[in-house]
């Protein structure tokens, strides 16, 4: 009797929030890991015999690589967007990029000047609620430090979309060592522009803020569950208008030297009409392949931070890529590259390590969808879903059982849609219609989209487009949110 009136006094003593689930366990850490346009075989542990990814090869030795994973658009802004709401590009309202055009064809901005371009006031609308928001109801202490990407204006901030500190940039690429857009100055702490790193490679800063914000977390709030979201801009091409350093990506001297078999080299091209040099193939792929190395021991401090304080075990450890490679990288087996609706574009390298949850080693296949990382987090954080986002509409669903080998995911479609580009992937069956024309791919047997089965498989395709035309409709017919919509 004694025992059970002990048990009754101390579960009276909690206070439950309706939105919590009952668990003995304590939350878990979250380490979300975000790269910028790097290649489906840009891994060691996907096949690479070139790159070096030791601590990328590191989480996918602990735990699942998954090799039928998906965003939900082919370039940036929209893919992040989806992954902070859970929701299609579409239904959140970011289904287009936030950048200004200008700089492609050489034009610096003046201050007064950006000050009004889209770039600088387009954002993620207020409504829109996103994971660290979520988290903090169940005692998160949520960061950002990197690539931001959904709106520079204070309502549209880190900050003040749930997240407790942030140091990074707020559009979508930089010059990695300036941190300027095409000479406009990128990077901010919290609310606020900075310029006090300048000279200091951008992955090195992540890093280093990633780390004290792990070691003054452990110090002052070790009681409460932390989420560390790292969105590199590597292996993104350097935002500057020189062409000789545009052309690339930017990586350190110290990483160069570890692909001896590539040199720095520049060919005559032209830009913005004039005659220019650019890097050649070969030596753009040198600092492609010296940013994604550099970021990968990045990575690798921050777990060796964990493992040194003996939270490895309850950490959750997510990296994928925003989309798929740009220019100098690898995509095979896949089609196509960022930008494109094959595969090249939308499937993407994706790893999970979850100790105890997730065998260590294993490879799993199943049709997911970056759109199912914020259900399984915030499932993973203790919380309901339908009840911290009563009235929201998700399109993703908690993936723990699929990651852990106990269950076949849900998903059966998927859709995307960037302007005149519509794709659609129905169980193995892939669509595409572009300005080229209209095709179909049997994924199951050929991922590399060679045989176009549109004239052999006509009921096939009539039944893709209208699986594509009753999303488009759910979609129109959700609640408008900005910046796109007329409402």
């Amino acid at each position: 009797m004694r025992a059970i009136l002990l048990v009754l006094t101390l579960v009276l003593s909690v206070d439950f929030s309706d939105c919590l689930l009952f668990s003995a366990e304590p939350p878990p850490n979250i380490l979300l890991i975000v790269s910028d346009d790097q290649g489906y075989h840009d891994l060691g542990c996907y096949g690479s015999k070139e790159i070096k990814t030791p601590n990328l090869d590191r989480i996918a030795a602990g735990g699942v690589r998954l090799t039928s994973f998906y965003v939900t658009w082919p370039a940036c802004t929209p893919s992040r967007g989806s992954l902070l709401t859970g929701r299609y590009p579409q239904r959140n309202g970011i289904y287009d990029m936030i950048r200004n055009e200008a700089p492609d064809y050489g034009h610096k901005y003046k201050p007064a000047e950006y000050a009004a371009t889209w770039e600088r006031i387009g954002g993620m609308g207020t409504r829109e609620i996103l994971l660290p928001r979520i988290l903090k109801s169940a005692g998160y202490r949520s960061a950002i430090f990197g690539k931001w990407d959904l709106g520079m204006h204070k309502r549209f901030l880190p900050i003040a979309r749930g997240f407790d500190q942030f140091y990074g940039l707020v559009n979508t690429g930089i010059d990695y060592f300036t941190h300027e857009r095409y000479g406009v100055p990128s990077m901010y702490r919290n609310n606020t522009p900075t310029i006090e790193d300048k000279g200091t490679y951008a992955t090195y800063l992540f890093e280093r803020e990633a780390l004290r914000f792990l070691n003054e977390h452990h110090k002052s709030h070790a009681d409460q569950p932390w989420f560390l979201y790292l969105p590199f801009n590597a292996p993104h091409g350097a935002s500057n208008l020189d062409s000789k350093i545009r052309s690339a990506a930017q990586g350190p001297e110290k990483y160069k030297k570890m692909y001896p078999h590539l040199k720095t080299e520049y060919r005559n091209s032209t830009r913005y009409g004039k005659p220019a040099q650019r890097h050649t193939k070969a030596s753009a792929r040198l600092e492609y392949l010296a940013a994604v190395t550099a970021m990968d021991d990045s990575i690798g401090k921050v777990l060796d931070w964990i493992e040194e304080h003996k939270q490895t075990g309850r950490t959750i450890v997510i990296f994928f890529s925003d989309n798929g490679g740009g220019g100098s990288a690898d995509n095979a087996p896949l089609r196509g590259k960022k930008g494109d609706m094959y595969e090249g574009g939308i499937r993407v390298p994706a790893l999970v390590r979850w100790p105890g949850r997730i065998a260590p080693k294993t490879v799993n296949n199943e049709f997911l969808t970056s759109m199912e990382i914020l259900p399984l987090l915030v499932k993973a954080a203790g919380l309901d879903s339908d009840k911290v986002l009563p009235e929201v509409t998700l399109d993703g669903f908690d993936m723990a059982d699929v990651l852990a080998g106990k269950a076949k995911s849900k998903r059966r479609e998927m859709f995307w849609q960037r302007r005149n580009q519509r794709a659609a992937r129905v169980d193995h069956w892939k669509w595409i219609k572009n300005s080229r024309g209209e095709y179909l791919f049997d994924l199951a047997k050929d991922i590399g989209e060679k045989t176009d089965l549109s004239k052999a498989k006509p009921i096939q395709l009539k039944l893709m487009r209208a699986r594509f035309a009753a999303w488009e409709k759910q979609m129109n017919e959700a609640a408008p949110r900005g910046p796109f919509r007329d409402y």
